[in-house]
């Protein structure tokens, strides 16, 4: 593919203004309902392809979600295209002011392997609302998702309103170097340092979803069993292989043996013998197996411990009597490993979330109102949860987006249609009177007259 050729055939397209109206935007949303509706199946299959993701999970992680965002955008998106009106000043009267909203023009959207079709579809409802062409760019990783992705685009858009470009290294640099009006990226911190230098070279605008080490606090008054229940469910979905997943539990020092025996237990119940769990999801592919693997220490394994290298599952892990130091806290696990440190105080907790790159998400569990004020107004993060995990993110009524090296900017539902657009701030004014104030000579009057008004 001609990359270049495309780009320029997408600005091309959007100039002739066909992206703009109302009715087009509605038209390329529903045909990309119908068409996730029609190839659901293949979705399915896809993702148990790259993932062994369970149809049950596919659906509730990826096809479901991206259904519902379409649903909530294409019944909002008539209100949000609307100019909106806010007050003059008085020095300004008399006149109209307002906000118009513009889509940026050719957008790049950069997907990862571990949600290949929810981290695809949502960015691009986004841009399609706003009124952009887009060049889509799924994870090479992720080849099945990445092709039915190709397919169901394919069959929604001419390639000059919005196209796939597959491939690896090689099709990402070509597409860093051409000049886009907006680069929506997510995945690692290393290659979004890189995605934003390119973007600084043509001034173009970024949002940033990375990633982190989240931690999970839970205080001695947390109801022990519900969030054992809780963290189990947020850590190991996706195998532990999502953005926002628990990477670490920081605990109080007093409950701690009883809540990982709480642990031990819904592992269980839920995945059984996760080796022989033909729903368990595996690691994406051998080097990221070995990879988390090699974080696993065995003298502090707690439970699990173990991977299977011919089908990469790997156990679910917890490991204790963590130290800060160890390899397993410098990086994001992005896997079924959960590392355990211990605090005596929860201002210890929060000193030592400060004390790290700000994360994607924090998790709380506890049942005191003043532990929650003390992590929501004193801790930095992302977005999160109290006395739960990861369900922040399963809604179009608010922006999910990191803060610092976890990321910058944020999508979802209106937030998406924000994201992509660019707001103009226009002052109609009117021609029938014309105030004196502000043209010279200045004299005293006038300048008693501007000292009332502006002040």
């Amino acid at each position: 593919m001609d990359i270049q050729a495309l780009v320029t055939a997408q600005r091309a397209h959007f100039n002739t203004g066909a992206t703009l109206p109302l009715s087009a935007r509605k038209a390329a949303l529903k045909r990309l309902r119908a068409a996730i509706k029609a190839r659901e199946g293949d979705i399915s299959a896809a993702l148990k392809a790259d993932l062994n993701k369970s149809p049950t999970e596919s659906y509730m992680c990826e096809v479901g979600l991206t259904l519902s965002e379409l649903s909530f955008v294409e019944k909002h998106l008539p209100g949000w295209m609307g100019d909106r009106p806010h007050l003059t000043p008085l020095a300004q009267f008399p006149a109209r002011s307002f906000t118009v909203r513009e889509p940026y023009g050719v957008a790049l959207i950069m997907s990862p392997w571990n949600y290949p079709f929810l981290l695809t579809m949502e960015p691009l409802i986004g841009a399609i609302a706003a009124g952009n062409c887009a060049v889509v760019k799924p994870s090479a990783y992720s080849p099945a998702a990445s092709a039915v992705v190709r397919d169901i685009v394919a069959e929604c858009f001419p390639p000059e309103f919005v196209s796939v470009v597959e491939g690896g290294r090689a099709e990402n640099q070509t597409l860093l170097d051409q000049k886009f009006d907006y680069i929506f990226f997510t995945g690692g911190v290393e290659v979004g340092r890189e995605v934003m230098a390119k973007a600084a070279k043509h001034l173009t605008p970024v949002t940033l979803e990375l990633g982190g080490k989240s931690p999970c606090i839970v205080d001695k008054t947390a109801k022990l069993d519900l969030a054992a229940k809780r963290l189990v469910f947020g850590k190991l979905l996706n195998c532990g292989q999502t953005c926002v997943a628990p990477d670490y539990l920081l605990i109080d020092r007093r409950v701690k043996d009883r809540f990982l025996a709480y642990v031990r237990k819904w592992v269980a119940v839920q995945y059984g013998d996760a080796l022989d769990n033909q729903g368990y999801v595996r690691m994406v592919n051998e080097k990221h197996f070995h990879r988390v693997m090699g974080l696993i220490d065995p003298s502090k394994v707690v439970f699990g411990g173990k991977g299977d290298p011919e089908s990469l599952k790997i156990q679910p892990t917890v490991l204790d009597s963590v130290s800060p130091d160890d390899p397993v806290m410098q990086e994001e696990i992005f896997g079924p490993v959960l590392p355990v440190l211990t605090f005596d105080r929860v201002e210890e907790a929060v000193a030592f979330v400060n004390a790290r790159p700000h994360p994607l998400a924090l998790y709380l569990f506890s049942q005191d109102k003043k532990v929650r004020e003390l992590f929501l107004r004193r801790a930095s993060f992302g977005g999160g949860c109290v006395n739960d995990t990861i369900i922040h993110l399963a809604t179009s009524r608010m922006p999910f987006g990191g803060v610092g090296s976890s990321g910058m900017g944020g999508y979802h539902g209106k937030d998406s249609f924000d994201t992509f657009s660019h707001r103009k701030s226009i002052v109609e004014k009117s021609t029938l009177v014309d105030l004196p104030v502000r043209y010279a000579p200045y004299t005293p009057i006038k300048d008693r007259l501007l000292r009332l008004f502006l002040r």
